[in-house]
Parts: structure tokens; C-alpha cells; sequence
């Protein structure tokens, strides 16, 4: 992974360099070598003027002692925004990430206790709808929504307030609250849709099997069957999904977070992206990468934990 983003950030159109010398510099005063005389100078400074397998041979060398680089327009660490960022990422991905858990697991239940039914269909529908409209253009469709001027009570939109004044859960949490919920619904909806399908799918397949009849005809109450038994075994291919919705959630952040201007890792890596800085982009892609390798390995441990089959095997 480290490799394929070190490549990736240079064969970007444009760098830093560039960049600023455009910006100090727009008429190109003083001829073309003063500019590349100027871009020489600034690339010695920032220690990228060796060839790019130099680079990348530093670059891994510097991963190994755990230092991410510095940031070229701040000159700080390149974690530093993203230590600013991360409290905000969290938190709207695990309140869409309970938006999702709420909305999909009690209806995918609902709808396979009662197959074919009009509740089944209606259920079926919406969770078809929220899967084919991307989560980006349902978080759009809400924004306008609100800037349409649609009575929302007491909700507030990232861009009514400056980015130094976002309140976080712990530090205010009704302000928080009101500020975070609109892209957590527009995530989690979204998201929340493919859970309830598969549910739904494993749910039907669960109860047909024969020690569920054998259930019923125990006289088990139906709380039971669908708790106890019918669930617990349907959660085995869920849990794939519902970890790989989380890595989605934490991915799709960067749409939610520029939309409604949350100053959280999805908002500082597009800014990082648009100014060229490299070494920022680099470390955030690393480390979200090795968060989702790390979620996946910890949904194959709760397989052993939900299944003692598997921990037998």
C-alpha cells in the first residue's frame, strides 16, 4: 500500500512547487531561468530534488522509523492534520454506522419473518432504493433540501458554522449532535440498504432449516427462534459486510465532510490533494488503509467468536 501511494502522488498533474512559485510569482518575473533557478532552490529545501527511486527508497526508510514526513505548506508533521481531523471522522462514522446498525438489522428481520407481505415489499423497496442512489448524491439531494429552506427545526449545516467553532460530542453534545446528523442519516441510509438485503437473504435461508422447525415445534416462542437461533447464525456473511460498510463510511467521509464543511480527515486530505501536499496525502492513505486491513482481520476473529464451529476448525 505504501508503495502504490508513493506512486500514485507522483504521477499527480502539477506538485507544491509549482504551485506556489504560480502563486508568488504569476507574471514569471525575472525569465524562466530565475523560475526554474526559484523551483530548484524551494525543491533542495523540501528535500524532493533526487530522482523518484531516491525518494522512495527514503521514503520506506522513514515509514520504518515511523516518520510520515513533513508537510510542505505547513512545514509541521504530516499527521498533524490529521490528529486535528480524526476526532470529527470518527465520530460521523460511528453515528452513521449506528444509523446504519438500527435501520438495517430490525428491518431485514422484519422482512424475512414476513416474507411477501405488503410490509415485506415496502421494506424491500426502500432498501433497493438506497442501494442504487449513491451516497454522495443522497447526502447532495439533502443539502439541497436544506438550502431550499425546508423547515428543519433545530438541525444546523457545516457551512452555517466557522470550522474552528464544530463542536464535538464530548465537548458539546447537543450542538454536536444537531450538526453531525444530517450526513450521519445520508451515510448510514445508504449504507445501511446492502446490510438489510444480505440480512434479509441469510434470515430466509436460516429459517428453513431443520433444527428452526424443530424450534417451533418445541413451542419456542417466535422472540426466541428469530433471537436466539435464526440470527446469531445469519450474522456469520453479515459481519463481512457490516465491516466493509464501516471501512465504506470511513472512505465516503470525504464526500459528507466537504459537503456539509466538517473539518474532519476526509475534508483535510481533499485540501491536501488540491494544494499538492504530498507527504500529508501519503499519511493519511496509509494509515485509513491500515485501519480497514486491521477491521477486516478483527471481523475474521468474530467469526470464531459467534460460530464455535469455526473456532473447532
Amino acid at each position: 500500500m505504501a508503495t502504490l501511494v508513493f506512486f500514485a502522488t507522483n504521477v499527480l498533474p502539477g506538485d507544491f512547487v509549482a504551485q506556489k512559485i504560480a502563486a508568488n510569482n504569476p507574471q514569471g518575473e525575472g525569465g524562466r531561468e530565475a523560475v526554474e533557478a526559484q523551483i530548484q532552490k524551494i525543491k533542495e529545501q523540501l528535500g524532493i530534488d533526487d530522482p523518484v527511486p531516491v525518494r522512495y527508497v527514503k521514503y520506506l526508510g522513514s515509514l520504518l522509523r515511523g516518520d510520515f514526513g513533513t508537510s510542505y505548506q505547513t512545514g509541521e508533521s504530516a499527521l498533524s492534520d490529521f490528529r486535528k481531523g480524526i476526532p470529527y471522522t470518527l465520530q460521523l462514522s460511528l453515528m452513521a454506522f449506528l444509523v446504519s446498525l438500527l435501520t438495517s438489522i430490525p428491518i431485514g428481520i422484519i422482512s424475512a419473518i414476513r416474507q411477501d407481505s405488503y410490509i415485506d415489499y415496502g421494506l424491500r423497496f426502500l432498501a433497493i432504493l438506497f442501494v442504487a442512489a449513491p451516497n454522495f448524491w443522497v447526502a447532495t439531494m439533502l443539502l439541497l433540501w436544506v438550502v431550499n429552506g425546508i423547515d428543519i427545526g433545530p438541525l444546523t449545516i457545516g457551512w452555517e458554522v466557522p470550522l474552528t467553532e464544530h463542536p464535538l460530542l464530548w465537548e458539546n453534545p447537543g450542538d454536536s449532535l444537531r450538526l453531525f446528523v444530517i450526513p450521519a442519516v445520508a451515510g448510514g441510509l445508504a449504507s445501511g440498504a446492502g446490510v438489510m438485503r444480505l440480512l434479509r437473504s441469510q434470515m430466509l435461508e436460516v429459517l428453513r432449516q431443520d433444527y428452526i422447525r424443530t424450534a417451533w415445534a418445541k413451542g419456542a416462542s417466535e422472540r426466541v427462534i428469530i433471537i436466539r437461533h435464526a440470527l446469531k447464525n445469519a450474522l456469520i456473511p453479515v459481519l463481512t459486510i457490516i465491516g466493509l460498510t464501516m471501512a465504506t463510511l470511513l472512505s465516503g467521509n470525504v464526500v459528507f465532510e466537504y459537503l456539509f464543511n466538517i473539518p474532519g480527515v476526509g475534508y483535510r486530505i481533499l485540501n491536501a490533494i488540491y494544494r499538492r501536499d504530498v507527504p500529508v496525502v501519503q499519511s493519511f492513505v496509509v494509515i485509513i488503509a491500515t485501519f480497514i486491513v486491521f477491521l477486516n482481520l478483527a471481523i475474521d476473529v468474530l467469526y470464531g467468536v459467534i460460530d464455535p464451529r469455526i473456532r473447532l476448525s
